[in-house]
C-alpha cells in the first residue's frame, strides 16, 4: 500500500521561508514521479513542483527560483523548500505521487488526474 504523509505547514509573513516534507512509502516500482501540488480556497488544485526518480525537477512558473524540490531516498522523505513565500502562495499543500516518469515545462499544467497516490494536505498561510 503506497501511502504518502505530509507535514511542515505554517504561517508566516511574505518574504519568509517554510519547509515542506512527506514521508513516503510502499511503493516498489520505478520509474516514478513524486510532487507537490497546492489548492487555494475556490481555485483548482494546481501543480508546484515535480521530481523523478533520476532528479529530474519540474517547477510551475510561479514557483521557479523561489521553490527547491527534492527527495531523500534514503530517508523516503521528499521536501518543498519555500523561500521569498508571497500572499499568493497561502494555500492546502499535497504530496503526491505517480507510476512512471512525468515532466512538464511549466508544472502548473499539470492535473489531479495525472497523479495516483496523495498525502492528506498540509496548510500553509502567507500573510502580507
Amino acid at each position: 500500500e503506497v501511502r504518502l504523509e505530509d507535514s511542515g505547514g505554517g504561517s508566516v509573513q511574505a518574504g519568509g521561508s517554510l519547509r515542506l516534507s512527506c514521508a513516503h512509502s510502499g511503493y516498489t516500482f520505478s520509474p516514478y514521479t513524486l510532487a507537490w501540488f497546492r489548492q487555494a480556497p475556490g481555485k483548482e488544485r494546481e501543480g508546484v513542483a515535480c521530481i523523478t526518480n533520476d532528479t529530474t525537477t519540474c517547477y510551475a512558473d510561479s514557483v521557479k527560483g523561489r521553490f527547491t524540490i527534492s527527495n531523500d531516498n534514503a530517508k523516503n522523505t521528499l521536501y518543498l523548500q519555500m523561500d521569498h513565500l508571497k500572499p499568493e502562495d497561502t494555500g492546502m499543500y499535497f504530496c503526491a505521487e505517480v507510476r512512471g516518469r512525468a515532466w512538464w515545462r511549466d508544472f502548473s499544467n499539470a492535473r489531479m488526474r495525472h497523479f495516483h497516490y496523495w498525502g492528506q494536505g498540509t496548510q500553509v498561510h502567507v500573510s502580507s
